[in-house]
């Protein structure tokens, strides 16, 4: 999967054979920011803790976002949610395949 077909799933019913980072993203793309906390919350992976940042950076709890940036060891903060979200899951895309 690419990052275009992922994007182009978001019209279906929820993320299939994702990794849960890949799933919070898509849920969150999705509106349901809860659901997309929920599945990284006590995910202590580089990949899980750096979607944590990005959602509280998102939620507007920079304080916690730092901390999970820090803990992620991973920056991919970007003055634009929308980029730091795409930038993610480009990411989590290309490291799929190295599973």
């Amino acid at each position: 999967m690419n990052a275009e077909q992922f994007t182009e799933s978001l019209v279906e019913e929820g993320p299939r054979g994702l990794s849960s980072p890949l799933a919070a993203l898509w849920w969150d793309a999705k509106g349901d920011w809860a659901k997309a906390h929920a599945l990284v919350d006590a995910l202590e992976t580089k990949e899980g803790m750096a979607v944590h940042a990005y959602l509280h950076r998102k939620e507007g709890s920079d304080w916690n976002a730092d901390y999970w940036y820090g803990r992620s060891g991973r920056d991919f903060r970007r003055a634009m949610f929308e980029a730091e979200w795409m930038a993610l899951v480009e990411a989590l895309l290309a490291g799929a395949g190295k599973e």
